[in-house]
């Protein structure tokens, strides 16, 4: 079988068997430059030092001068030799191939690794543009597929409108849409219509009103508490280091943040973010698993809220400082709501704001909340009213917290498994805690001390809804659903939700 590598095609097609792709030859530059400058910096700052105190000397004559300098500029010439070539290597072994149903890439020049993804399955793209990229017009091609965010594919590095064409096809061939392979022109990017920006100055308030600025005024005071008892100034040395971390940790939240903004478009909501590393990120329709809106203490004054997601792919999300789940970082009550409306377009009530804006706000059974009985007020004195939920036609709502207030929302065809927990102390008062299974994220919806009657009740609803709601929502490709043509594909349909009923001591 022959076999085609393209290096440089002027636009996308999908592939037969046969082609393959490569990514842009200045990949190996752009991910490998910070390894060689570490070498260069370990081994060449002696004699930098050395060169600046005078004690480096050029001539072959000088005693112990020319001998070190020597060996210390083969070992940087053999270290940046050994990185290029092994970066070249990867490089030079690493394809890809896009057909109408799989995403296949090959890479490794010791150890082989074959990837495999169904288009299908994609559950969100990312263009990312670290800085060295984006001097290049190179761009990072990462997508996640249902496994729980332990094999994400990338493609490092291709020219940023091969990156985008390339997200196209996929999403395209993702939403049921037919990609001809002899008309790679018809595969454009889908128009994005804005829908919101957050200014500088709400992202640069929003991280210094945080538990970073907390956690950096108790060690001011423990500083100062402990200068005024031992008499000794030198103690606030130490606390530096401490103190450029915590600078270090609002940078990150900025620069992340910055220049965020919301938009959708046929293709799902993309997020657009970042100030030195930018990141396009297009979540499809139907992808998100679970919504969680929270507020803390500090943040309340301002009536900013933070929303996360949870999306099969992302898993906890422990890289790229959290934000990837972040759908909004810092919004008003009025822009959550128009992000909500993004990714849950039918919240199955009738007054969508009055019902959200109650399950934030307000605690007691206003808008058909229903809370934790008296009992539940000798374990949890201070939350127990706030503790509630409320099932709408389309979803669950899961609310707790008093004083960092959190509202989850999960549709109904969401729903992974459901379970009940009750302790001894909670049997001898009459409660349990009802608990509804996500996919791994930063959400675990979860509805604390209710009634042994209405956590049944709940319990028993809950997965009739789900298995309705599943039986409704198999067709995962949104376009082909709205009469799009498409190519026939492997089927998406997932297996029905389990049921758990757990009753521990």
């Amino acid at each position: 079988m022959s076999e085609k590598l393209h290096d440089d095609e002027p636009a996308f097609r999908t592939d037969s068997g046969e082609s393959w792709h490569r990514v842009h030859p200045v990949s190996p530059l752009v991910r490998g430059w910070v390894a060689v400058a570490a070498v260069i910096f370990v081994f060449g700052r002696n004699s930098l030092e050395s060169l600046f105190t005078g004690r480096l000397s050029g001539g072959s004559g000088s005693q112990g001068g020319g001998a070190p300098t020597v060996v210390i500029a083969a070992v940087v010439g053999a270290a940046v030799v050994i990185f290029g070539v092994s970066f070249f290597l990867s490089w030079r072994f690493t394809r890809y191939q896009v057909t109408n149903d799989h995403v296949h890439i090959n890479s490794g020049v010791i150890f082989r690794q074959q990837r495999r993804a169904r288009i299908d399955r994609v559950q969100a793209i990312d263009v990312v543009q670290p800085l060295v990229a984006r001097a290049f017009g190179l761009a990072e091609l990462k997508f996640e597929v249902a496994d729980g965010g332990k094999s994400a594919m990338k493609l490092s590095f291709l020219k940023l409108a091969e990156a985008k064409r390339l997200r196209a096809a996929i999403l395209a061939r993702a939403a049921g849409v037919a990609v001809d392979p002899e008309a790679p022109e018809d595969v454009q990017e889908a128009p994005e219509t804005h829908v919101l920006a957050l200014k500088p100055g709400r992202i640069i308030g929003a991280a210094f009103f945080s538990s970073t600025t907390i956690f950096a005024l108790v060690v001011v005071a423990a500083a100062v508490v402990a200068v005024v008892w031992s008499g000794e100034p030198g103690i606030l040395v130490a606390v530096v280091p401490i103190f450029i971390g915590i600078a270090a940790a609002y940078w990150k939240i900025i620069t992340s943040d910055f220049n965020f903004r919301v938009a959708v478009s046929p293709d799902g909501v993309r997020l657009h973010y970042g100030m030195l590393e930018t990141r396009a990120q297009t979540i499809p329709p139907g992808r998100v698993q679970a919504v969680g809106i929270s507020q803390s203490p500090v943040w309340r004054p301002f009536g900013w809220y933070r929303v996360h997601v949870n999306v099969a792919g992302y898993g906890a999300d422990l890289g790229d400082n959290g934000s990837r789940t972040v759908l909004l970082p810092a919004g008003t009550l009025g822009e959550v709501m128009a992000v909500l409306g993004l990714v849950f377009p039918d919240p199955g009530v009738d007054n969508p704001f009055e019902v959200f804006a109650a399950g934030l706000r307000g605690p007691g059974d206003t808008e058909g909340f229903v809370h934790s009985p008296r009992p539940a007020r000798w374990i949890d004195p201070l939350t127990w009213r706030h503790n509630a939920f409320r099932a709408t036609d389309t979803a669950l709502l899961c609310r707790h917290g008093r004083i960092f207030r959190q509202l989850q929302v999960v549709p109904h065809e969401r729903t992974q498994s459901l379970g009940l927990r009750q302790g001894p102390l909670m049997a001898a008062l009459g409660l349990v805690n009802f608990e509804l299974h996500s996919t791994a994220g930063p959400i675990r919806p979860l509805v604390r001390h209710m009634s042994v009657a209405n956590g049944l009740a709940l319990f028993n609803e809950q997965a009739v809804r789900a298995a309705t709601a599943r039986r409704i929502h198999q067709n995962e490709k949104w376009l082909e659903a709205a009469g799009v043509p498409a190519a026939p594909a492997e089927s998406t349909a997932e297996e029905p939700s389990n049921k758990e009923q757990e009753r521990g001591d």
